[in-house]
């Protein structure tokens, strides 16, 4: 079942003092290159990133990633409208058409796996090991020794709702609460760490 993978990427960065998905990792890759890898990597198909703060300069990033970008223009009203963006545009993508039989792997997205950019210690077999259970009906989020942290899987079932309570910062959190989402542990192939401000960079980030 095909499962897609969505990239949180339109913030400014404010505390880091530029974007987070123009920042480095040690290898010179941007943080949204790198988080579209990933999730590529893990086997999402297709990958989704929401952009916003300087634009175009991350668009340069991505021209050659076989990425969809959406652009969200009031991005500076929080996490929630870049959730909520690429969660429509995932909702409103046509199943894949084939001639039939359809080659495995294609149709209709039945879920999906979210990631924010500035989580560079995120690994593909997190991704995997979230999105295991994926189904329509899925909802589940790494955790790191207990604390909740990303990736988010949700599967298609949930989407209108997120899209309905998505707001700010807070983005999906309440939703993943009310709704009891399963929990994964993930912190023995992963850090979960988001990385807000330029003295927290791991080194060689930059």
């Amino acid at each position: 079942m095909p499962v897609a993978g969505l990239v949180l990427a339109a913030g400014a960065g404010r505390r880091m003092g530029t974007p987070k998905a123009l920042v480095h990792d040690p290898a010179g890759i941007p943080w949204v290159v790198r988080a579209s890898r990933l999730l590529a990597d893990a086997g999402c198909s297709p990958v989704v990133v929401v952009i916003g703060a300087a634009a175009d300069q991350v668009r340069a990033d991505l021209t050659t990633e076989p990425v969809q970008v959406v652009e969200a223009t009031d991005w500076n009203e929080g996490m929630g409208v870049s959730l909520r963006a690429g969660l429509k545009t995932l909702r409103d993508l046509p199943a894949a058409s084939g001639t039939p039989p359809e080659p495995a792997g294609t149709g209709e997205v039945v879920a999906v796996v979210v990631v924010p950019v500035d989580v560079p210690g995120l690994t593909a077999a997190a991704v995997r090991r979230v999105a295991e259970g994926a189904e329509a009906g899925a909802l589940a989020r790494a955790t790191y020794h207990g604390a909740p942290g990303h990736p988010v899987l949700m599967g298609r079932a949930h989407w209108d709702g997120v899209i309905a309570s998505a707001r700010g910062d807070e983005g999906a959190r309440g939703y993943l609460r009310e709704h009891r989402a399963e929990q994964v542990e993930c912190s023995d192939i992963a850090d979960g760490a988001d990385v807000d401000a330029a003295a927290d960079l791991p080194r060689g980030h930059g």
